[in-house]
């Protein structure tokens, strides 16, 4: 196999395998990329076994055929070339020599015969537009759990309804919940989990895509599929059943209170410096107009805010982990946030505050006590 090809455009293609290829693997094959020529086009293929990714650009192909060369030693190489066209030429005996101006430099490859074989599309269940599927993404992945040992936990329940998608996760300490409107089509619901790994390539799929795009999505009983143009991401499915998020979401909270969101990340941010490197909590005390934020670490110091608020209710103290709600302020992209909430022992819940909001984004805290 021979061909030339821009160096940009093997970066970038080369760059969007980087989160799947599998560096501390038994299986050294899964360490490289595999890559095939043809006519005037070449196609990378990455895998871990559980993630897929196949990707391609135009290339001046004098003659094809396939071969893998190790992922990221290639692409540290290559990047370091300068901004020209690259020559490479795979040998009978799996090595790959490459030549940019006057640079020349050889890589041992392995046969392709040993990488596994991707699983083929099969057929589309929906179009979903790439950035309300990133933002969705976005508003949710902070919310997995961490913990290996709950692997239904270790991804997101995708749900696709004839006229909306949903994407919900947890960690069993809180819940994050957004649904957009969308009209999918058909008279039936889809529901799938997808793991984290897969959610974080397809935000970089979704911040290479133009203006407009739409993921194909399809799925067999083990592999989810989302087809982006001319690439293409495919990701075993999560096992297990997710908690049934409906029994979840509070249903009596008679007290709200409404904030700034700047203000109340920035408040929130100083005086996590003093809460408990473990537990990270804080106590929020409503009052009628205002806010206070409090904490206190032990022979260290502590620090309290004030701020004011729309709020009229009774006065109530509730402790909270300050990080899970940094990370939702982060997520929301509304000025202004709800805190809604019934007493010190129930669960609180955060959501964007505005009247013309086109989607649904509820995030659930459960209380900590101080």
């Amino acid at each position: 196999m021979e061909f030339t090809i821009s160096k940009l455009d093997l970066v970038r293609e080369l760059g969007l395998s980087q989160g799947v290829v599998e560096r501390r693997t038994t299986i050294p094959i899964l360490s490289n990329i595999l890559i095939e020529a043809s006519q005037d086009r070449i196609t990378l293929t990455a895998t871990d076994l559980e993630l897929g990714i196949r990707c391609g650009c135009t290339a001046q192909v004098k003659k094809p055929g396939s071969g893998t060369v190790p992922a990221k030693r290639l692409l540290d190489y290559v990047r370091l070339l300068p901004d020209a066209d690259i020559q490479l030429k795979f040998g009978d005996n799996q090595w790959v020599s490459i030549v940019c101006g006057r640079s020349r430099t050889r890589i041992a490859g392995m046969s392709r015969e040993s990488y596994p074989e991707l699983p083929e599309m099969s057929e589309k269940i929906a179009d979903i537009p790439a950035a309300m599927l990133a933002s969705m993404i976005g508003q949710t992945i902070f919310s997995i759990s961490n913990e290996e040992s709950r692997f239904t936990l270790n991804g997101a329940l995708l749900v696709l309804k004839p006229d909306s998608i949903v994407m919900v996760a947890t960690d069993g300490h809180r819940l994050a919940m957004v649904e957009h409107p969308y009209a999918i089509g058909g008279g039936g619901v889809y529901r799938a989990l997808l793991p984290r790994k897969a959610m974080t390539e397809i935000l970089k799929l979704a911040g290479e895509a133009g203006e407009g795009a739409n993921f194909q999505f399809a799925a067999t009983e083990n592999h989810l599929f989302f087809q982006l143009g001319d690439r293409l991401l495919l990701s075993r499915k999560l096992t297990g059943n997710f908690p049934d998020y409906d029994r979840v979401l509070p249903k009596d909270q008679p007290h709200l209170i409404t904030l700034p969101v700047e203000e109340l990340r920035a408040a929130i941010e100083r005086v996590a410096q003093f809460s408990d490197d473990r537990s990270h909590a804080v106590r929020m005390k409503m009052a009628p107009g205002e806010l206070t934020i409090h904490s206190t670490l032990a022979d260290t110091g502590e620090s309290e805010e004030t701020m004011g608020a729309v709020y009229d209710g009774p006065e109530v103290e509730i402790g909270f982990n300050a990080h899970y709600m940094l990370e939702f302020l982060r997520a929301n992209g509304e000025p202004q946030v709800s805190f809604l909430f019934k007493d010190s022992a129930s669960a609180g819940e955060m959501r964007p505050a505005g009247e013309d909001l086109k989607y649904n984004y509820r995030y659930v805290i459960m209380p900590m006590r101080i």
